[in-house]
């Protein structure tokens, strides 16, 4: 239904967000403002204690700091009520007293023929019903009831049966004075191809209802009881009101009891649905005999932000996960997501439930994994990585998927995943088995393993170059905050900053959280929570003061330049510790000649850095990654050297 010109203005314009976001959420009363129509709350769509929830009652939008939701009234009520647009549109226009538009006299008549088409689906439906309950379903009642569906359940999913026999059905609907051409649009009859009366879709069957996410029936899913029928499942044919690329089995249900907390959670096919709601899990969902489409995902990021992809614990599952995947990649926006739940394997949860209970699908529901894991599992798994060439490959791979990723603060968070994963991979890989160590290049020999008590008992002394660190973190903060347009570039950078010093953590945090405002104002509203004494000795401090950045605010090639220069060379300090905590655990154990070769060997690497220029590392993220070795560190690694080479004990 298309709306009036200026009709979605005017209604956003009498209604007030806060009264809209006030039912469901408690205001905090220390940061909002009322008057000001500035309301600060606990997010009501991730659980959280702090007021990070922010509405803006006078322009009509929220934003969370936190899960980065946001939106304005029409889209508050979409995800807190879980109804359609339109639905929303109504419910606000009723509150604000204004008449929804009448609909023109096609969309009236297009309407009305879809409720004919409903009217017959219900008709069917009961059809069915009656059908199962006769001397005839018997067969089909204790089938079901081997599947551990009793009475409660058969009502519950209103379950019947199709009779064997061409004609049943039809000729039930035409007693009741539905005609064949409805019939034929409601898919519940097919033409005959020899010219003769239409036949029945559905015959010998258990019967599902499907239905849309307002509960009206608008196809039917049947499960052949006949082993040999060709098609084990079978689903209504495209129709006026059915396209299974657009429709989810359960749809209005699991939409309710997600909008009560439930976990959402994707099966494969209706029986696994039924299952997983009978033992309590009832915010459940499958699409319906075909792969998850680009529709169907969208409608299960509206009805949760992180479904559960539990799939079959075969190779066939195993590939629809895959495949979902590859679907989800270019449409991440934070805060959707996926996780994936593989089933035992030959198990679907249907099966898990009958075997093992609940408890067991929670289990397997607990242990799911981000698709980042998937998608490096995929990569990885099976494979041995004893080559540049094999190591390369792998880095294409990954790269190429990780570029697909539209959200550059998602892509930027694949790819440090990524590169902690590889690291780890590699690192186990180069340490080879237990005890072995590489043989030194260009001697033939492998240096000695035993560790000895001198070397056991040397201590690495981190020379962690605190206070350089710490004046960068000061550089990157007064750099954000005198050019606040490069903040959304360089956030995923700001997050990941440690940040020792609580001022500057508390720095950052008000950054992040007033980023997405008005920047003429984010200075301001920093000194009013922070105190003007913390920015007044932020930029007290030498290397903030002499700046270029600071001293030219507003420039934003400069800002974006210094962001990214301060940004990578924290990056690589906190590689370079990364290293030395790893060279500190490994000399635990280490002999006084092992010890020395691995340091030589580490001379030499940092002599060939030096010489090249740059790191051989591989690059994820879009742009330059800056990661180089600066004189500081240089100074840093050699005078580690020499503290770990002399304070061995002389023989």
């Amino acid at each position: 239904m298309s709306l009036p010109h200026g009709f979605l203005d005017e209604l956003r314009s009498r209604t007030s967000l806060a009264q809209v976001v006030g039912r469901k959420v408690m205001w905090d009363a220390r940061k909002s403002n009322q008057a000001k129509g500035d309301m600060w709350a606990p997010c009501p769509f991730h659980q959280e204690k702090t007021a990070s929830f922010h509405v803006d009652d006078r322009k009509g939008f929220y934003y969370c700091f936190g899960c980065h939701a946001k939106g304005d009234a029409i889209s508050f009520v979409q995800e807190t009520e879980n109804v359609s647009f339109m639905e929303a549109v109504e419910i606000l226009a009723r509150e604000a007293g204004m008449p929804i538009p009448a609909r023109d006299p096609q969309a009236r008549q297009k309407s009305d023929r879809r409720a004919q088409l409903v009217e017959v689906m219900e008709q069917a439906v009961q059809f069915y019903r009656l059908q199962l309950r006769t001397g005839a379903g018997a067969a089909a009642r204790d089938y079901l009831a081997g599947r551990g569906l009793g009475e409660d359940a058969l009502e519950r999913w209103e379950i019947g049966l199709a009779p064997p026999g061409w004609e049943n059905l039809r000729e039930h609907l035409r007693r009741k004075g539905v005609p064949d051409d409805l019939m034929l649009a409601a898919g519940l009859v097919r033409p005959s191809s020899q010219g003769r009366e239409p036949y029945d879709t559905f015959r010998n069957r258990i019967m599902f209802p499907i239905r849309d996410p307002r509960g009206r029936a608008i196809a039917f899913g049947g499960r052949a009881l006949d082993p040999g029928d060709n098609a084990k499942y079978l689903n209504s044919p495209d129709t006026e009101l059915f396209d299974k690329s657009r429709v989810l089995f359960n749809h209005g249900p699991a939409r309710v009891a997600a909008g009560k907390g439930h976990s959402l959670i994707v099966a494969e096919g209706y029986m696994d649905v039924i299952a997983l709601s009978q033992a309590g899990f009832e915010a459940a969902v499958a699409p319906l005999g075909t792969a998850v489409t680009e529709t169907q995902l969208q409608m299960l990021w509206r009805i949760a932000p992180e479904p559960i992809i539990a799939l079959d614990g075969d190779k066939a599952g195993i590939a629809a996960a895959m495949r979902v995947m590859d679907l989800a990649l270019p449409l991440l926006e934070a805060p959707n997501a996926l996780r994936f739940a593989l089933m035992p394997e030959g198990m679907d949860p249907d099966d898990l439930i009958r075997a093992r209970g609940a408890k067991a699908v929670q289990e397997v529901l607990d242990r799911s994994i981000p698709m980042v894991q998937l998608l490096w599992r995929r990569e990885t798994e099976g494979r041995v990585f004893d080559s540049p060439e094999r190591k390369a490959a792998l880095d294409k791979a990954l790269r190429e998927k990780i570029k697909q990723i539209r959200d550059p603060s998602i892509r930027a968070h694949y790819g440090q995943e990524i590169k902690d994963l590889r690291w780890q991979l590699f690192r186990s890989s180069r340490a080879g088995p237990a005890g072995s160590a590489p043989a030194r290049k260009g001697h033939g020999r492998t240096p000695p393993a035993a560790p000895t008590p001198g070397a056991r008992s040397s201590i690495l002394v981190a020379q962690g170059e605190t206070a350089e660190t710490h004046l960068r973190e000061a550089v990157i903060l007064a750099t954000a905050l005198a050019t606040p347009e490069v903040i959304p570039e360089f956030e995923a950078g700001l997050e990941a900053m440690t940040c020792a010093d609580p001022v500057h953590a508390r720095l950052r945090d008000l950054i992040l959280r007033h980023a997405a405002e008005d920047p003429a104002t984010l200075v301001e509203k920093i000194r009013a929570e922070a105190g003007p004494e913390t920015l007044e000795n932020l930029h007290a401090l030498r290397h903030v003061a002499i700046s270029p950045c600071v001293r030219k605010p507003g420039d934003v090639d400069l800002a974006r330049m210094t962001m990214a220069e301060e940004l990578a060379k924290l990056e690589a300090r906190r590689g370079l510790e990364a290293e030395i905590a790893e060279a500190a655990e490994d000399l635990a154990s280490a002999a006084d000649e092992a010890l020395t070769w691995r340091l030589s060997q580490a001379a030499e690497a940092r002599n060939r850095a030096l010489r090249s220029q740059s790191e051989d590392k591989v690059e994820y993220e879009t742009g330059d990654n800056g990661a180089r070795i600066n004189r500081h560190e240089r100074e840093a690694f050699d005078a580690l050297l020499r503290r770990i080479t002399y304070a061995k004990p002389r023989r």
